[in-house]
């Protein structure tokens, strides 16, 4: 079967369509280099924000907060993911279809009136507003993403190599921890991955949620846009951006390996 070869006008409109996503992101990049602190035009090249940034600045304990969040939200996320995921899998009960179709609902509803109703609810439970009540509604949205994305994974589990093991002698637990989790580990790291994703990118849910001194970085960042965006922004998510691919390259280097080691 012969491949076809990609034409002049396919490659122009794929170069458009990556610049159309990407440009945004060199342009935050570039701009973190403005000497100057206006956010409308390029003043001149400098590191001097760098500087300023890295000498210390309340941004990063926005940062820090939002990280600190999408951790705490994904450990719980894939936590409890996994093992929805697993024991959907494995047992057959009533009203499975029913809550199956419970999980796509955060997926599909909008965000503000999921902000709305956990609102509604923490202050129903007179709950304060603060950190647990982030990790709570963040976990809502989150926990769809990562059962859905594990479903995709154990669609193809071959159930033959677990009742395998447990023939030869490993309980419940060690076929669990020794055969089931590393074939999802794939999926697992997808969803975990996701799942940080959304949570550092929210800032409609957590406007609703949140406390009065625990503002995340987004949520900075969108209260700065009715005046004016500093450069320091630029400086703080350029790290973090870099931050993100260094994780996302030692995760691609871990899933080689992991692969190599189990293939």
């Amino acid at each position: 079967m012969t491949k076809k070869k990609f034409g002049i006008g396919s490659i122009l409109f794929m170069t458009l369509v990556y610049l159309f996503l990407y440009l945004p992101i060199f342009v935050v990049i570039l701009y973190s280099f403005n000497s100057g602190a206006s956010n409308l035009s390029f003043e001149g090249f400098s590191f001097e924000w760098y500087k300023k940034v890295l000498a210390g600045d309340p941004l990063w304990s926005n940062m820090a907060l939002s990280i600190k969040l999408a951790l705490v939200t994904m450990l719980i996320s894939v936590g409890l993911g996994t093992l929805a995921t697993i024991g959907m899998y494995r047992y057959e009960f009533k009203m499975k279809k029913f809550l199956n179709g419970l999980l796509y609902i955060p997926m599909v509803i909008p965000e503000l009136v999921i902000g709305l109703a956990s609102l509604a609810t923490f202050t129903k439970m007179g709950l304060s507003f603060g950190f647990p009540t982030l990790v709570f509604a963040h976990v809502t949205f989150c926990l769809p993403y990562v059962v859905v994305t594990l479903r995709a994974r154990i669609a193809d589990f071959d159930r033959s190599i677990e009742e395998a093991a447990m023939d030869l002698g490993a309980n419940q637990w060690h076929t669990l921890k020794r055969v089931t989790l590393p074939l999802l580990a794939p999926g697992i790291i997808s969803g975990a991955f996701m799942s940080i994703s959304l949570s550092i990118d929210d800032v409609v849910i957590s406007y609703f949620v949140s406390g009065a001194g625990d503002l995340t970085f987004p949520m900075k960042v969108y209260g700065m846009i009715r005046s004016k965006i500093s450069t320091k922004v630029y400086v703080v998510s350029t790290l973090f951006l870099l931050g993100i691919i260094t994780a996302y390259l030692l995760g691609r280097l871990v899933m080689k390996l992991w692969d190599k080691k189990h293939s």
